[in-house]
């Protein structure tokens, strides 16, 4: 008698597949969060092999800070267009014009103002289910999120009161003005990422691999010297060959000096790597409280 068995990413993959399936059944109105990076682009492939050869039944929804890198939205618009899936696109910049978002003087950063613009667009559009492309092991506070994570009527996240999840059983429920996230690639790491898209042979935006950019070293890390982040009067601006390992808008993402110029490179360099994914985060430089905190308040 034969028996089958997964591997490690086959596993993953089912699990994956399970909760987007779960999300599909369960809710009336759920929408997939799409920037456009590598773990989103997990789940794009994930949810098509989830309900093709039907169409994917939740449109994509992207909260655009204004401070994106170019070739990060192109590729977004891009692959939403080839899949036929609807885009919801929600601007920081239309969310301060109508006072949605406030912000603070001297503030350059959007990083907080996205949690009332993607709130905004919860209410608007009725979701009741958000499905995100955090992992546990990227940062501390997302290690407390559970595969299906309560958001209450004000958007909000108690890491202290969340619903058991025991033998793959999911308490979906909510009431009116409340709704759920929901993460199925909790239980993958960075590597199972990349091996992930090496393995279904995923395009992923062209940042992710080396290539020329200028730069300035700032706080410890290399960030893009543009017309959102020009160099500082002591600051000497550099060209380097560059890469991302975690895309934010172009303030916060540090990049890394890299001749990875393949997934392959890529995978040998994160084996490698003695220094976290969102170590290269300026956004995520004030610790695990501020990343829970905002999480709190409803951030992603």
């Amino acid at each position: 008698m034969s028996s089958y068995h997964l591997d490690h990413l086959q596993y993953l993959e089912t699990e994956a597949m399970h909760i987007m399936r779960e999300v599909a059944a369960e809710f009336e109105r759920p929408a997939i969060l799409f920037s456009g990076g590598k773990d989103s682009v997990c789940l794009l492939r994930l949810a098509e092999k989830a309900f093709r050869p039907s169409d994917i039944p939740m449109p994509l929804l992207n909260v655009d800070t204004g401070h994106h890198f170019p070739e990060l939205n192109e590729f977004r618009d891009r692959r939403a267009r080839e899949l036929g899936v609807k885009l919801i696109v929600r601007r920081v910049e239309d969310a301060i014009a109508k006072g949605i978002a406030v912000p603070a003087p001297g503030e350059i950063s959007r990083n907080r103002l996205q949690i009332p613009t993607l709130l905004a667009a919860v209410e608007e559009f009725h979701f009741d289910c958000l499905v995100g492309g955090a992992r546990r092991d990227e940062e501390k506070a997302r290690a407390k999120e559970r595969f299906f994570s309560f958001r209450d009527s004000f958007g909000q996240w108690d890491p202290k009161n969340q619903r058991p999840e025991i033998w793959n059983l999911y308490n979906a429920r909510v009431n009116p003005g409340e709704h759920m996230r929901a993460f199925p690639l909790s239980n993958w790491t960075e590597m199972d990422v990349w091996e992930y898209i090496r393995q279904e042979r995923i395009e992923v935006p062209t940042i992710y691999f080396s290539h020329k950019r200028q730069c300035v070293r700032r706080n410890g890390q290399w960030l893009p010297a543009t017309e959102l982040l020009p160099p500082k009067p002591d600051e000497k601006v550099r060209e380097l060959v560059v890469r991302v390992r975690t895309i934010g808008d172009v303030i916060s993402t540090g990049l890394v000096e890299s001749p990875a110029d393949s997934v392959d490179d890529i995978l040998a360099e994160i084996a490698a790597a003695r220094v976290t994914e969102r170590g290269s985060r300026a956004d995520d430089k004030a610790g695990e409280a501020a990343m829970e905190d905002r999480k709190k308040a409803g951030y992603f």
